[in-house]
């Protein structure tokens, strides 16, 4: 069951002994597309770096390979969500977030994310990777250089929004209009260039643990 407000979030436990060692955005995505390619259900993740890593927030005891150490040592054990992404008639699934855009200065700019965090930037301060919602921002074709100046710089603190040219809604599902076809990036590697794409969590999808 996804989080609820005043709710604990998962549960306290060893690391499981089937988890895969994930280092970044990308590594936990490809766990999450072996298992659907598989029909199978995704296994718990270990996280040792990226983006999902930093908004759940990482070990205070680690290992030389980036997990927790000893086996004894007990670790926040926590349902995750995954997002289902079609476009072009392809699908495929994000755990952090999903960029479209061409570039940061000029056009649009369309962020789905799931993780809170990307890279340095707080893009979703109020996003949580296990609510049953992505949080997408579009930033307006409109938007003057300068205002995405100032807001490039605000991001890392996460005090980019609001304005009045940076649309954000909570979503749990969603069809995107784009008005050009643009480059899409799934955690970071980049996937297709579509015009039009939609998006659906598919809650409590694996545990992970740091």
């Amino acid at each position: 069951m996804t989080i609820r407000k005043g709710e604990s979030w998962g549960t306290v436990g060893p690391p499981p002994t089937t988890a895969a060692l994930a280092h970044d955005n990308a590594d936990v995505r490809r766990v999450v597309l072996a298992a659907r390619s598989a029909a199978t259900s995704i296994p718990p993740v270990r996280l040792a770096g990226g983006d999902l890593w930093r908004a759940i927030g990482g070990p205070t005891v680690r290992g030389r390979d980036g997990a927790t150490e000893g086996a004894s040592v007990e670790v926040p054990l926590l349902p995750v969500d995954v997002v289902r992404v079609e476009a072009n008639g392809e699908t495929s699934w994000f755990v952090a977030h999903l960029i479209a855009r061409r570039s940061w200065w000029r056009g649009e700019v369309v962020a789905a994310v799931n993780s809170q965090y990307v890279g340095d930037w707080d893009v979703a301060p109020r996003g949580h990777p296990n609510d049953g919602f992505v949080d997408l921002l579009r930033v307006s074709p409109r938007m003057p250089i300068r205002d995405r100046w100032r807001a490039r710089r605000r991001l890392p603190q996460g005090t980019h929004v609001p304005h009045p040219d940076i649309d954000v809604r909570r979503v749990a599902a969603a069809t995107i209009e784009l008005e050009r076809p643009m480059p899409i990036w799934l955690d970071g590697e980049r996937w297709l260039t579509a015009a039009n794409f939609t998006l659906t969590v598919e809650p409590d999808a694996f545990i992970a643990c740091v």
